[in-house]
């Protein structure tokens, strides 16, 4: 029996937080597929990179989405510190969330999964199998 010589990919694993053999909450792949988790995420971060907007805005930009699932997707956001909330006084209050400096470098990742995504659907399309 031979003995087996451990290879990393430098540019997938460059330090030892992704030489593990389970996923684990140290792994910044892991963190990153964290942040962006859950259906509707991505659509909540995309709107919000444009700048603030508040609960209503955000439903009338996505209208099939359904107010607890929003609500559930920003607090989610906010409570890992990717969004920020604030909220005015006076009737009617209103509650605004933008992207913390956390959030918005999310946006080259959102992109990159955007062009990779359209690449698959494009070899997918083109293979007979």
């Amino acid at each position: 029996m031979g003995h087996q010589t451990e290879t990393w990919d430098a540019s997938l694993v460059p330090d030892a937080r992704g030489k593990t053999d389970r996923p684990s909450p140290d792994c910044p792949v892991e963190v990153a597929l964290d942040a962006i988790s859950g259906r509707w995420t991505t659509l909540v971060l995309r709107e919000l990179m444009h700048g603030p907007l508040s609960f209503s805005e955000l439903r009338s930009r996505l209208p099939s989405v359904s107010a607890k699932v929003l609500s559930d997707r920003l607090h989610g956001l906010t409570s890992r510190g990717l969004a920020s909330c604030s909220r005015t006084t006076g009737f009617p209050a209103r509650t605004t969330y933008q992207l913390t400096s956390r959030g918005l470098a999310l946006r080259p990742l959102l992109i990159t999964l955007y062009e990779v995504g359209s690449e698959l659907l494009t070899t997918a399309a083109q293979d007979p199998s």
